[in-house]
């Protein structure tokens, strides 16, 4: 009698390190990422097809990939490797849906902020990030995690301090703005206070967290 070979997905799933529905979510994520920036390429050197040099070679070609490179995202870490194009002239490619630096999706951006608002304190945030994105979540060590605090620090403080002086707003109004990422029952929310000046243009003025605003939104 054949031996039996099939394996259910049971008892796959507790033969390995990370959950089978875990990693199907995971594969598929990184399958559908590595398609998006290949056809975005393939799109990008057609669009410049007819640019040529005096020879008639083409001024846009693909070359290969660059090293692979790995994102955090909400699922884990996927691992991609970017097409890489040449320019013979002097332009450069951007890829819009995987810039050069990125690391992390937003959406894990929006976490780190989330997580430090709700106390946890730098030398927990590897745990915590562990725990929510996976063990191999790389990037986010307490030294990342104090680069990034000093980068909003910065960022507010010059926000908080520009100069209003010379600004018309025509209308304001206040609101609350809820964050995406929901660490507890009720919604984090942020009252703001938006100015729309002469020409339409809306600009955030005011940022106040505050839970007497969490289900209140106010006219001014």
């Amino acid at each position: 009698m054949p031996e039996n070979k099939v394996i259910s997905l049971g008892k796959r799933a507790e033969d390995e390190e990370k959950p089978f529905f875990e990693q199907l979510l995971q594969e598929g994520a990184r399958k559908l990422l590595q398609a998006a920036i290949e056809n975005e390429v393939i799109d990008y050197i057609q669009f410049h097809k007819d640019r040529r040099d005096e020879d008639g070679q083409r001024l846009v070609v693909r070359n290969g990939h660059l090293p692979e490179r790995e994102i955090v995202s909400g699922i884990g870490p996927i691992k991609v490797r970017q097409p890489r194009v040449r320019h013979r002239d002097q332009g450069r490619f951007t890829s819009a849906i995987l810039p050069r630096f990125m690391r992390r999706t937003p959406s894990v951006d929006a976490l780190i902020p989330a997580l430090y608002l709700k106390g946890i304190s730098t030398g927990d945030f590897s745990e915590a990030l562990a725990a929510i994105l996976g063990e191999k979540a790389s990037g986010l060590s307490a030294t990342n995690i104090v680069r990034l605090k000093v980068g909003w620090e910065a960022d507010y403080k010059a926000w908080s301090q520009r100069d209003l002086s010379q600004k018309h707003y025509v209308y304001w109004w206040a609101d609350g703005v809820y964050f995406n990422v929901r660490l507890d029952e009720e919604r984090t929310c942020v009252l703001v206070l938006i100015g729309a000046t002469e020409d339409g243009t809306k600009e955030l003025v005011v940022t106040c967290k505050n839970k007497r605003y969490y289900h209140a939104e106010a006219a001014v």
